[in-house]
């Protein structure tokens, strides 16, 4: 797809998000729309998947780290086909929902693990991909994590580990928004210094502009030609995206707009899903 086709995607993604948050009376919108357009290149132009066939063994790969990001990933799952037509009424977080708080493996199709317990993401993603490179398989693993996540140490453990065994099908977005439930990171844990930590324990390793679709798509070609090395993209994002009164805003890290809000939302999005 062109740039601005992604570009429609992604805002379409966001504000689906939203309705899911509106409809379900809770939800993580900030963390959501933050990553729309980074989704929106995974899914509508990168990944060789088939949602006719979502467990296909040679299917590139995807994780959520943050996983109370998920209506985003979500509504990427329904618009790309996943559940056959579009869902309009997720049920978000609703008790036996198929689209839980956070991403189910076992319950919703396309999801390639489950994620809520933050810090995780990275280590699985290096088991699936080491398990690529034993099985001979083309595939590539996609993860995304927050600046917030990565002061879990078992992150650290699974990116040292994924550089020890030269993962290059391995290839990790960061979203660095500089916010994380609480507070900034910086308040949290000092120099928010990603591209420098991933550097440091042998990533290849690029910074850019989380919401510029042509610098996502160069980053991930960039990225699968650094033979013998995993990938880091940190992504400067900001928070609550697309809509003026969550843009970088915690108090909207969870929460669910008002109807005033939901209206302001969808006009700010293009008001269509």
């Amino acid at each position: 797809m062109n740039t601005e086709e992604l570009k429609v995607i992604a805002n379409r993604l966001r504000l689906t998000a939203v309705d899911m948050i509106y409809k379900g009376k809770d939800g993580h919108p900030g963390p959501a729309l933050s990553i729309a357009d980074i989704i929106s290149v995974l899914y509508f132009d990168e990944m060789n998947i088939n949602p006719a066939e979502p467990d296909w063994e040679e299917r590139d790969r995807f994780i959520l780290s943050k996983g109370h990001a998920c209506p985003i990933y979500y509504a990427a799952l329904s618009e790309k086909g996943y559940f056959g037509k579009r869902v309009e009424d997720f049920g978000l977080r609703a008790l036996g929902s198929t689209f839980q708080g956070h991403p189910v493996m076992n319950k919703t199709k396309g999801v390639d693990m489950t994620a809520g317990s933050l810090g995780n993401g990275i280590s699985i993603a290096g088991g699936m991909a080491l398990a690529g490179k034993y099985r001979k398989k083309d595939y590539y693993v996609y993860v995304i994590t927050g600046d917030g996540e990565l002061q879990e140490g078992v992150c650290w453990e699974g990116i040292n580990s994924a550089a020890a065994h030269r993962l290059d099908n391995l290839i990790v977005f960061v979203d660095k928004n500089g916010w994380q439930s609480g507070g900034t990171v910086e308040d949290t844990i000092g120099r928010n210094n990603i591209r420098e930590r991933f550097e440091s324990f042998g990533w290849h390793t690029q910074e850019i502009d989380g919401h510029d679709i042509d610098e996502i798509k160069r980053a991930i070609a960039r990225a699968k030609e650094a033979a013998g090395s995993p990938s880091a993209i940190v992504c400067d994002c900001v928070k609550g995206k697309g809509v003026p009164y969550m843009e970088n805003n915690n108090a909207w890290h969870k929460g669910v707009p008002s109807d005033e809000e939901y209206i302001e939302a969808g006009r700010a999005l293009g008001g269509v899903k």
